[in-house]
């Protein structure tokens, strides 16, 4: 049998000879038709089974300055030239890294966080890894402590104590003399108090939020001087209630989003709240404000002693409660000075407690770690000074 005619049928799907007849004529179809170029963009199936095509690498490359194996690289520079002598000269190791501190928070009324004033401790000198395609984890020290089981607290140390105790010691020493004179150092509280609030709860530089707390604090103090300390409560309670109203008709304003208006409301309320509630120093008798102030400086270098968190609460309730004895027995109170004494040293170390929350920066321990102390104490100066009086 012959086989011509499997020949011929080879002869006619033989795709050498196709491709060189579609190759005569595109010169004739490129002179009759308009070129259109068209470009494909990916893979087609009839590409499937060509060579595939070198994809780009998207890996970032590794930092300079560092050698990789076998293959000398310059800092920067040459290949094979010498490091400087600031440049790194090992890897950058995770496991040894500090973490940053927390993450940026947005922009809330009264102030945006972080954007300015000293940064945190735990902000400074920190070191991030190489630039990863799936990302690299970057925690904060109070989300590591925390992952370790360790407290995310940072007390605010010797040094806020011992302007705590001096400005309490200028309150002490102030009341025995007049209320006028008291009201200098007081002033100086609210101040520190309504800056110190804003700042631990990361929101920097808060000019116009710190501006309306301390003029409620002010406000407070000269309704208590004009209407006298009968009528304290009245005074307090009244501008309070006045500057929360002001301060919602503020925020409704504000075209920030819902989410941030109520942050900047509440952070707002409580440092006015807490500006205004320290004029209770003014609206208490004058010998419980010596007795509570001298009781809250004991408390809180006693706090800052270098011991076990139990032992340090205990050593600062007593060393309260024996400053209450002692300055007590310099006024009318005497020994009842000691009960006083005792709930100024409670209020202080709440207040002490708040300020060394969650990894706090160097300036919320010398503005709220110094203020808030005396701040909490002003109620129970007020109220236990009138029960005992």
């Amino acid at each position: 049998m012959s086989n011509q005619p499997y020949e011929g049928r080879r002869e006619a799907y033989d795709p050498y000879q196709q491709a060189q007849q579609h190759q005569s004529q595109e010169p004739q179809q490129q002179a009759d038709w308009p070129q259109h170029t068209q470009q494909w963009e990916g893979r087609t199936w009839e590409t499937q089974a060509q060579a595939p095509v070198q994809e780009a690498d998207t890996s970032y490359p590794p930092p300079q300055g560092y050698q990789s194996f076998g293959e000398p690289q310059g800092y920067g520079g040459v290949a094979g030239a010498a490091l400087p002598p600031e440049a790194p000269a090992q890897p950058w190791n995770p496991a040894h890294a500090p973490a940053a501190d927390g993450p940026g928070d947005p922009s809330r009324p009264g102030g945006t966080p972080r954007d300015g004033g000293t940064p945190p401790e735990s902000e400074t000198d920190v070191a991030y890894g190489p630039a990863t395609v799936t990302g690299q984890s970057r925690i904060t020290d109070a989300q590591r402590a925390r992952a370790e089981g360790r407290s995310p607290i940072i007390e605010p140390g010797i040094q806020p104590a011992a302007l705590t105790a001096l400005l309490a010691l200028l309150l002490s020493g102030t009341a025995a003399i007049g209320e006028y004179a008291l009201v200098v150092p007081l002033v100086l509280l609210q101040a520190v108090t309504a800056a110190g609030w804003f700042r631990l709860n990361g929101m920097w530089p808060a000019r116009q939020g710190i501006a309306l707390a301390f003029l409620g604090a002010v406000t407070a103090d000269v309704a208590l001087l004009a209407a006298g300390r009968e009528n304290a409560p009245a005074a307090i309670l009244g501008t309070l209630g006045v500057w929360v109203l002001l301060t919602l008709v503020l925020q409704l304003r504000s075209h920030a989003d819902p989410d941030t208006r109520m942050y900047g409301l509440m952070a707002t309320v409580v440092s006015a709240a807490l500006a205004i509630i320290a004029a209770g120093h003014l609206a208490a008798e004058p010998d419980a404000v010596t007795v509570g102030a001298a009781a809250v400086a004991a408390a809180i270098l006693a706090r800052a002693l270098p011991l076990p968190t139990a032992a340090s609460v205990v050593v600062a309730l007593l060393a309260a409660t024996g400053a209450g004895i002692a300055v007590g027995g310099m006024t009318d109170l005497g020994t009842q000075g000691a009960f006083l004494g005792l709930g100024a040293g409670v209020c202080a170390l709440i207040g002490h407690r708040v300020a060394s929350y969650d990894y706090p920066s160097r300036f919320v321990h010398f503005t709220a770690g110094v203020a808030l102390p005396l701040a909490a104490a002003a109620p129970a100066v007020y109220l236990l000074g009138r029960a005992l009086g």
